[in-house]
This record gives structure tokens, C-alpha cells and sequence, in this order.
């Protein structure tokens, strides 16, 4: 048994100053997890594999198990889940198996309900326990902001059927009597949540799908996975040689966790995972602690989990260990020495929380491996680069609370070629590739997104680490502006602008961590803080300014981080027909506003797409001929690259994508005056409606260089985008600045020009649009060719939805209070959950609060112009519910006068 002795502060103290022993600390060291395990098992089931399987799944955890099930369930019987060794033995054997559903976005709650549905249906479908424990979740908040985020997940929740109940510090005590409860302000209960054993949950997963027909062989290790090259010049898996002999397959889903880089180190694949060791300890038995719910301590960096009459204590440590060269190959059912020092902090606060800890002593340490990604999210789906290679790993220490949904999302990607739900942020496609293989990128990302993840999370909060990211050719000037740079996608981009005062974002410090010195002052995190608020920020009136000068007079926005596509080649046109939506067989100097969709109807990203047959910008790269340019948001440019070239090779069209993102700019100049500016610039260009319409570009020169022009806009007024070569850039700009100064020209950011699209009812992909919706409900069947009988991706699921009925609707909501919403809250349609807001800003020009969300009818039927009008709606804002007036559309500008350059009404 260990004793805890002492002061931990005192021991906090010397462990750091080295002086201190840990023999002082503990009586003895027992390394054992307090559940049973499959460890002996000993399951060498197989002499041999199959020849030949439709799906082999790499690796035998959480998410390995529940990807065969899933495909085997899916129909996929012929699959095989092979394991070097026994099942559970890399990380899910010593996992923690917490499973908290209230998470503070749809995607991961949905995947979270997946895993919560699955622990009822294993038993009733293979009569073995699936190691779930319905004890119950209990956040506990000790600020007032910590409370109001755990308001925010409450709301969220009951739209998603998730019970849950704000409780009182004494009501939290009643629950868990032996805490503390004198700081407290508040806390969260969750009463059907739990945890999960890890090794019942893969039994039960495993024998489900050999139910179903699919095969689990342990023992059995990948020596290689063979690829072969299809007629377009892509790699496609052809088969997995193992230590029992090959299988042919077209499908391979890698599930290997820490030990994926072993696993796919023949194709030399810079994966963005950094390993750590991730500890916690076992206490003695603790009278009365029996049947009590698991707690979580956000503030205070620590959970505590009830397993029988012990308490589990981890967290997140603030110095985690870094696992420099990986994890070893064969090390299966692994455990470390515990590090004290480094998870001395969470010991401390939980005894504080919980001073039985102190008291009964510790009975045993659980230090093991776990992977994180760059950007503290899971990695699966599609491989960008092979055919037939999916990804299943990197889960951040959420592997078994997500492995349920996460599983049944792949074995849907593997089979019927995308997912039932918005995946993106999990993508394995969606990393930007100028920092894939940066390897101090990876390390202060993965440490970041260990270190916060017990964070507060604000909307607008913004990473550290790996910062300055990818850079335009105008960073340093527009930096000297005052620019406050955000960070989307790996690129740096405008957020908004503190005229007169330079704020760049220093070196990671790893917060004064592993020999780093802390940086203070630190400008740029304090910058940051004006954000830390569920109301609207402390520089709300700086964003205002920025959108007020936009309406009245005009705006200069950088959105280089754009990603800056061209489609080309003899099968061009027929490529861009199929993969755009909307009709693209027009003439040269034409753009046009589109989505792409998925095979199942839903957007995958919408953008801005033009008919190009000149010398512009493009022809410096070798870019000739008709193409067709498309310029995509930056954040999301990899991935929607990546499905492109997805369709082309298995469309077999004679064409290719050349990606310019990275070699050119985009200048956006925005409001009443652009005209008058450009016309100025460009004396020879007449920029009238008639000679130059919306929806149309041509070349034009601006100091000295030739620019793209296109008439386009993102907030609803009169406005054109400038396009041009980085070698242009300086010139253009300041050429464009110094002829503004005369009509008010100002730089803007993306908080101003999300306030202003949101106010005109223009939508961004992955926010009120994505994946998940079709563009039916979302009021843009102006943007596919329904009316031609050309075919393109998506159409016949469009077609199908059209007939069938509309289930849910994207509208538009304003509020008269003046307070702030920040997306995810519930809206009630007399009286009763029917949605909760996507997207929701503050609109300086209508002075007021403007929300977007999707309204469904709950009593199955479809969702019409009448059913929306003919309710009363209520937003609730952390438990307040708020009245709220409905729109089927923006009421600002509705007839597109600005748009069109009409200033008359």
C-alpha cells in the first residue's frame, strides 16, 4: 500500500528542487489496474488468416472491436480484426473507460450517444456484460464561468436527449458526501452516464460480430500492408501480409492507437500523433464511496472514478512525459514507472477535493501510453493519399467514450463511402500539409491539446502553440497594422485589428515548463483574454467599428489563407459538371456560387468557382487553357482538395488539381465605395453593373501587376475580390491602401466579417452548413442544376429528400435583449425543444443579437414555410430563455439592393 504522508504542497516543492525522495512518498510501488483484464487470455484462436476478407481492421482496442462490429453489423460479414497480441492490449486495456456525454459540440456528443446506446444493445445481443457502469457523471464548478459553461452544456444536452440538472453546492454534496464543498458554486449532474471496462466491452464487441460473421484473430501481427497503382496513378491497397500468413483486401482500417506509425512505416506517412505517458492512481478502499458518481474538477485539472470501493484519481497533467521515440513495438499490456512529479499537482487537488485520498493511502499507479493529435482530435476516415486506407486513431484519451460512434462512422465510410454524421473536424484529410512533418509543430500542438484539455472552452479562444503558423505574403505588413491574428486550419488569418499596437504571438513556452521560460509579458494571450466571456468580448465595440465601416464606407479583408484550386486538363468541364453543383458549362470570365455534395445529399463545402481562359495569375504556375478556379475557405481547403481528387480517380476523368493556395493572395474590397476606389485604380475598367455584373471577374492591373478581379461578396455589399501572385502582393496592396485613404478604406478581420455575413444571411460551411445538411434545408437549391438533367454528385439523394419531405429547416432568428449567443442553445417552438443554434453573432447595422439554427418537428412531419411562421420561439441562453423573433430569411437588405450597388433606401 502507498501512503500519501506529508505535505503535498512541501512534496510538490522538493520534487521539483530534486531533493526530495520518492521512497518518502510511497511505502512501495505496485503498477496494476483495478479491473480485471485480458492479459492471460490467451486466445490464439487461428493457425492461419483467411485469403481473402473485404475489411481488415489493425489493432484490438475500443475502437478496433467496435469498427469490425460495426462493419459486420453494416453487412460487411467477411471482415477480419487482426491483433498482435491480445485484445485491449495497447491503450484501452488501462483506460479509465469514462464515458461523459455532455461535450461541447453535436459531433462528439452524437458519437458519445452511439457508445451509450451500444452498452444496452451488446447483451441483448450476445448475453455478455458489456462492462458498463451506470454510476452517473457530476462536474463540479467552482467559478462562475465554469458554471455558466456547464449551463451551456445542460441546454445542449436536453436538445440532444441527454438528462441532466444544475444542482446547488449542497445538492452536489448529497451526491458525493465525502467532498469538499466550500468553494463550489455549483456543479453538473448527468445521472445515465458511467464508465466503461475495457476488457467486457471488447468481449462483448468481439463475439457481436463473430455473431455477425466477421473473424477476430489475435496474435497476429502486420508485417506489411501491399499497395498497388490504379489506372489513374494512385495508390490502392491490394492486401495485409501478417505473421500468419496474407489476405488480399481493398480495404484496411488502422486502428493501431500509439502504435500506428510502427504499423504504417512503410509508406513513410507524416502522421500528426505525439505519444505521452498519461497516469493516474489507485486509492485503498474508501468507506461509503460505493455507487457514488465519477466527478470531474475542469478547474482543478482532475477526475475522480468509483471502481467498486476504490477511487480511481487522474487528470490531465501539466508537465505530461513526453514518449520522444514513440511507443516500443511489443509493448503490449505495458504499464510505466509513475512519474510523481509530474501528476503531483492533480494528486494534491483531489485531495483537497477529497481528504479520505490523504487518509486511506494509494494502492496502486497506472502510467501508460496515449496518443494525441496536433489539434486534439481524433484521426480517422479516408487516407488522403491511399485508396482504400482508413484511419482509426489518435483518440486524445477518449478512445473508449467515442469508440462506439467513431466505429460505426468508419465502417459507414468503408462501405457506403461517407458517414451519417459531420465528421470533418475527426478527418484524417483536414491537416494542412505545409506542416505535416514539422515536428516542433507536432510537439507543441499535441502538448497544448493535452495541457487544455480540461480548458475552459470559449468560442473564440485561440492556440499558442505552433504559432506563427502559415503565412501569407502580407503577415508582416498587415501585422504591423495591429493585426490580432487567428489561427484556422494551420494558417494565420485577420482576426481583427488594435490600430497602433503590434501584438504577435511569441514562441511556446510550454507554459515555463521542461526548461522553458515563461513568457511575460505576453501580449497576445492577454489579448486573448478580452475573449474569456460568455458575453460579448471586452473589444466588442473595435468589431462594431470594423462592420459599421464596412456598411457605410469600405473595407479591405486579406482572406489569403483561401485555398486557391484550379481544375484542368481535357476532361475538365465534364469533371467540374459532376463534382459542382451548380451548372458549370459557361463562359470564360462567369463565377459561380456552388456547393459539392456528397453521395448522400449533404454540403462538403461551399464555394466560389470561375470559368478561367486567360494570362491571369495562374499561367506564372503553368496553369493554361480553360480551367476552372476555385477559391475554397482556407480552414477546410485540404480536405475539400483531397474529395476532388477523390472523384477524379474514381470518375477516371482525364483532369488534375493544381493547388495555388499557398502561391497567390486574395484581397477582398468590400462596401459603398469599392467602386469608387477601384475605378480610380483602374481607370481603363469600367466597373459599372453593366460592363462588370456581380458574378463575374476580369483582369485588371494594379501597380503594375495584372490582378484578378472578381465581383463577388461575403457580407451583401457592393465589392470585388482581388486575386494575384505573392510577388504582387506588396504592390497591390499598398497601391490599394493609399488610393482607400481618400474613401475610408480600413483593414478588417474575420470577427467583423463573420458579424457581417451572418447579418445578411450568408452562410459558412461547417457552421450553419455542413455535411450533415442538405442544401434543401438550408434554402440553396439555388445553387444546384435541379431544373437540367445533368447528373452530379448528390443529385439523386437531393431529388429523394425533395420528395419525401423536408425534415428540418435553417432559419433565422433575431433577439431585442441585448445579450450574447454563442451557438449550441436549445430553441423552443411553443414550448418545446425543436432545434439549437448553430451560428449566432452580433449585428452592428440591425442592432441586434442574430442567430441561425435548424427547426425540426418533433411530431415527425415535414418542416414548411408555415410550420416555422406559425410558432413562437424561445432561445435558451444558460438556462434563461429568451424570446425570439423568426425569419425565414435575413431581414437586412432583402431585396439585395447593396449587393448590387443601389444606396437609395
Amino acid at each position: 500500500m502507498y501512503r500519501l504522508i506529508g505535505n503535498l504542497s512541501l512534496l510538490k516543492q522538493t520534487l521539483r528542487s530534486g531533493k526530495y525522495t520518492q521512497a518518502r512518498f510511497v511505502a512501495a510501488e505496485k503498477k496494476e489496474v483495478p479491473y480485471k483484464t485480458l492479459k492471460d487470455a490467451n486466445s490464439d484462436n487461428v493457425a492461419s488468416v483467411p485469403s481473402r476478407a473485404d475489411a481488415v481492421v489493425v489493432g484490438g482496442g475500443a475502437v478496433g472491436c467496435s469498427t469490425v462490429y460495426h462493419l459486420s453489423k453494416l453487412g460487411l460479414s467477411n471482415s477480419v480484426l487482426i491483433e498482435k497480441d491480445q485484445l485491449t492490449a495497447g491503450t484501452s486495456w488501462h483506460t479509465a473507460g469514462l464515458l461523459w456525454r455532455l461535450r461541447p459540440n453535436e459531433t462528439e456528443m452524437l458519437l458519445n450517444n452511439i457508445t451509450r446506446r451500444l452498452m444496452d444493445t451488446l447483451e441483448e445481443e450476445t448475453g455478455v456484460h458489456a462492462g458498463f457502469h451506470m454510476n452517473g457523471g457530476l462536474f463540479i464548478a467552482s467559478s462562475k464561468e465554469r458554471l455558466d459553461e456547464y449551463k451551456r452544456l445542460k441546454t445542449f444536452g436536453e436538445c440532444m436527449g441527454i438528462e441532466s440538472h444544475i444542482l446547488t453546492p449542497d445538492e452536489a454534496q448529497k451526491l458525493y458526501p465525502i467532498m469538499n464543498k466550500d468553494d463550489l458554486v455549483g456543479a453538473l449532474y448527468s445521472p445515465t452516464d458511467g464508465h466503461i471496462d475495457p476488457a467486457g466491452y471488447c468481449t462483448a464487441l468481439s463475439r457481436a460480430a463473430k455473431l455477425n460473421g466477421a473473424q477476430t484473430i489475435t496474435n497476429c501481427e502486420v508485417i506489411e500492408i501491399e499497395t498497388g497503382v490504379d489506372s489513374m496513378g494512385r495508390k490502392r491497397v491490394k492486401a495485409v501480409n501478417t505473421s500468419k500468413g496474407r489476405i488480399e483486401t481493398d480495404n484496411v482500417v488502422i486502428c493501431g492507437g500509439c502504435w500506428t506509425p510502427h504499423i504504417l512505416k512503410s509508406f513513410e506517412m507524416n502522421i500528426p500523433q505525439l505519444s505521452f505517458e498519461h497516469s493516474y492512481v489507485v486509492t485503498e478502499a474508501i468507506e461509503g464511496v460505493r455507487g457514488m458518481p465519477n466527478v470531474r474538477d475542469h478547474e482543478h485539472s482532475f477526475y475522480l472514478k468509483v471502481q467498486g470501493d476504490v477511487l480511481q484519481v487522474g487528470g490531465f497533467e501539466t508537465r505530461p512525459v513526453f514518449l520522444e521515440n514513440g511507443v516500443p513495438k511489443d509493448f503490449s499490456f505495458g504499464l510505466f514507472d509513475l512519474n510523481w512529479e509530474a501528476i503531483s499537482d492533480i494528486v494534491e487537488s483531489a485531495c483537497k477535493r477529497v481528504p479520505d485520498i490523504s487518509k486511506v493511502g494509494i494502492r496502486s499507479t497506472v502510467s501508460g501510453p496515449e496518443s494525441f493529435s496536433a489539434d486534439g482530435k481524433p484521426i480517422i476516415g479516408p487516407d488522403p493519399y491511399i485508396s482504400g486506407l482508413f484511419h482509426g486513431h489518435t483518440m486524445n484519451s477518449g478512445g473508449a467514450m467515442l469508440s462506439g460512434g467513431c466505429g460505426k462512422m468508419i465502417a459507414q465510410w468503408v462501405i457506403r463511402g461517407e458517414p451519417e454524421l459531420d465528421m470533418v473536424t475527426y478527418d484524417a484529410r483536414r491537416f494542412n500539409e505545409k506542416l505535416l512533418g514539422n515536428k516542433k509543430w507536432l510537439r507543441e500542438t499535441a502538448h497544448e491539446s493535452f495541457v487544455k484539455k480540461y480548458s475552459m472552452l470559449y468560442r473564440h479562444d485561440e492556440s499558442l502553440a505552433g504559432r506563427p503558423g502559415v503565412r501569407d505574403a502580407l503577415y508582416e505588413t498587415l501585422l504591423k497594422d495591429g493585426c490580432v491574428y487567428q489561427s484556422k486550419g494551420g494558417w494565420e488569418r485577420p482576426g481583427w485589428f488594435d490600430v497602433g499596437n503590434v501584438t504577435s504571438p511569441l514562441p511556446y513556452d510550454y507554459e515555463g515548463e521542461y526548461g522553458h521560460v515563461k513568457n511575460n509579458p505576453h501580449p497576445y494571450a492577454e489579448k486573448l483574454t478580452m475573449d474569456y466571456t460568455f458575453d460579448h468580448p471586452a473589444h466588442h465595440n473595435i468589431i462594431g467599428e470594423e462592420c459599421l465601416n464596412a456598411r457605410n464606407n469600405v473595407n479591405m479583408f486579406n482572406m489569403s489563407y483561401f485555398g486557391k484550386l484550379y481544375l484542368c486538363g481535357s476532361d475538365a468541364t465534364k469533371a467540374a459538371e459532376w463534382i459542382f453543383s451548380n451548372s458549370m458549362d459557361k463562359h470564360p470570365g462567369t463565377t459561380t456560387y456552388t456547393c459539392m455534395l456528397n453521395k448522400l445529399g449533404g454540403i462538403e463545402s461551399d464555394l466560389t468557382v470561375s470559368v478561367v481562359e486567360d494570362d491571369g495569375p495562374q499561367a506564372a504556375f503553368g496553369v493554361e487553357g480553360r480551367s476552372y478556379y476555385a477559391a475554397v475557405g482556407g480552414g477546410f481547403s485540404p480536405y475539400v482538395k483531397s474529395r476532388i481528387t477523390d472523384i477524379i480517380a474514381q470518375e477516371k476523368f482525364d483532369c488534375q488539381v493544381k493547388d495555388l493556395s499557398h502561391d497567390m493572395i486574395l484581397l477582398s474590397i468590400q462596401g459603398p465605395k469599392s467602386r469608387d476606389i477601384l475605378s480610380k485604380l483602374c481607370s481603363q475598367t469600367d466597373f459599372s453593373n453593366e460592363s462588370f455584373p456581380f458574378s463575374s471577374h476580369q483582369l485588371v492591373t494594379i501597380g503594375g501587376h495584372v490582378v484578378r478581379a472578381m465581383r463577388v461578396s461575403f457580407i451583401g455589399e457592393l465589392g470585388w475580390e482581388m486575386h494575384a501572385s505573392n510577388s504582387a502582393a506588396l504592390d497591390v496592396y499598398n497601391t490599394v491602401m493609399e488610393v482607400g485613404k481618400e474613401f475610408g478604406l480600413r483593414n478588417s478581420g474575420y470577427r467583423a466579417l463573420d458579424s457581417l455575413s451572418i447579418e445578411k444571411g450568408y452562410h459558412l460551411w461547417h457552421s450553419d452548413i455542413r455535411s450533415d445538411d442538405s442544401p434543401l434545408e438550408a434554402d440553396m437549391t439555388f445553387t444546384c442544376k435541379l431544373k437540367t438533367d445533368i447528373p452530379f454528385v448528390g443529385r439523386q439523394a437531393v431529388e429523394e429528400y425533395k420528395a419525401s419531405g423536408i425534415q428540418k429547416r435553417l432559419v433565422c432568428f433575431t433577439l431585442d435583449q441585448n445579450l450574447a449567443l454563442h451557438g449550441l442553445e436549445t430553441i423552443y417552438r411553443n414550448g418545446e425543444a425543436v432545434g439549437y443554434i448553430r451560428r449566432a453573432e452580433f449585428a452592428f447595422a440591425l442592432d441586434k443579437e442574430v442567430a441561425w439554427g435548424y427547426v425540426k418537428n418533433t411530431a415527425g412531419g415535414p418542416v414548411n414555410k408555415d410550420f416555422i411562421l406559425s410558432g413562437s420561439y424561445q432561445i435558451d441562453r444558460m438556462g434563461q430563455l429568451l424570446d425570439a423573433t423568426v425569419h425565414m430569411k435575413s431581414p437586412f437588405d432583402p431585396k439585395n439592393r447593396r449587393l448590387m450597388g443601389f444606396y437609395d433606401e
